[in-house]
């Protein structure tokens, strides 16, 4: 396998810093890094980045979470693995990144379940984690990038 080119975030000027930023300011925000990573796995998951689902599962390894619930994130509505709170971020993390599946991109149903878990403040920051993720999936899905390759 071989990318089709460098990541674009390495190539223009600022982007790497900007990203980067934008990162710092969502694990600051009070929401668990566990649930983070979570939800940064099943963005990369449903998106189909190699990058990202290697990345963000080593992430989860290493933060101690166990294999099940590593392993159960892509079926976690099936698997008592996940808390509240858990869920509704995970809920959150698939209706936006599939905003274009239905009608009502992110339902009251989603959006109701994940404000009642979590502070203004929590929700901008798993919302911009979530919007983030997916640039980096779009980045590394579009020029091929090698999962467990450097940069």
């Amino acid at each position: 396998m071989n990318a089709r080119m460098k990541n674009p975030a390495m190539v223009l000027p600022g982007a790497l810093q900007a990203l980067t930023s934008l990162a710092k300011a969502t694990e600051q925000a009070g929401v668990p890094a566990t649930t983070l990573y979570l939800v940064h796995l099943r963005s990369s998951q449903i998106n189909g980045c190699g990058v990202c689902v290697d990345m963000h599962a080593k992430e989860l390894r290493q933060a101690g979470e166990s294999d099940e619930r590593v392993f159960a994130v892509a079926a976690w509505r099936d698997t008592p693995y996940f808390n509240d709170a858990e869920r509704a971020a995970l809920a959150l993390a698939e209706a936006v990144t599939r905003l274009a599946d239905r009608s009502d991109p992110v339902p009251d149903e989603v959006w109701d379940e994940a404000a009642d878990l979590y502070s203004e403040q929590e929700l901008a920051a798993l919302i911009t984690a979530i919007a983030t993720v997916n640039l980096w999936n779009r980045l590394n899905a579009t020029t091929r990038q090698v999962a467990g390759s450097a940069w």
